[in-house]
């Protein structure tokens, strides 16, 4: 309909019909009804409504949120491949950090309408430009421990009196309080002098700093 209010003739219609059914690999679905069709299909159904308009940019709002999860994996690598072949800008919408990660080669990190965080799926996990961006990205969540570096900037000092070494990298921040953020399974207890870890080794508790 889009490429009928355009002004299209048929024939050119049929030709960016068929070649969008070409790359989506729809080519003998094109006679079926709606309802005859899967959730996979129907979502490159969508995706080729798109291509017939040749577009400067794609725009995906959740495409995937409806889907199961065996069927989202499958589509998250038929997205990748599309956008391989088309070489066209997408914008990709989701709240699924799989997604994001995966698919983008730039993400943009939102909170309450403020781009927190813009930069490749690499720089914004490793180096988070916020404490939101610090405890949102990550699955499991990434663990936060405030402190502050000693004031000769070798040591991270927590509440407590516990302390961690740190690189040279934080030396001039001697002094200041910092929020430390590290991944789960990143600690582990070991007595001193032992040779093996805690032999609680894989079983939860808790345990506590003096």
């Amino acid at each position: 309909m889009g490429l009928k209010i355009r002004g299209m003739g048929k024939g050119l219609i049929a030709e960016r019909v068929q070649e969008a059914a070409r790359i989506l690999e729809l080519d003998g679905l094109l006679k079926r009804r709606p309802r005859e069709l899967s959730g996979g299909q129907r979502q490159r159904v969508a995706m080729g409504r798109a291509i017939v308009r040749d577009p400067a940019v794609f725009l995906f709002d959740e495409p995937l949120s409806n889907l199961d999860a065996k069927l989202r994996v499958q589509m998250r690598l038929e997205l990748q491949q599309l956008h391989r072949r088309l070489k066209t800008t997408s914008l990709y919408v989701t709240h699924d950090q799989v997604e994001a990660m995966t698919l983008a080669q730039r993400v943009m990190v939102m909170n309450k309408g403020v781009a927190e965080q813009i930069g490749t799926p690499v720089e914004v996990y490793e180096k988070p430009a916020s404490r939101f961006v610090a405890s949102f990205i990550g699955s499991p969540a990434m663990n936060l421990l405030e402190g502050r570096i000693s004031d000769d900037g070798g040591r991270f000092e927590l509440a407590g009196g516990m302390q961690l070494p740190t690189n040279h990298e934080h030396r001039r921040h001697a002094g200041r309080k910092m929020t430390l953020r590290y991944p789960s399974g990143a600690f582990y207890l070991k007595l001193a002098g032992a040779r093996r870890h805690s032999a609680a080794d894989g079983h939860p508790g808790n345990f506590r700093c003096r």
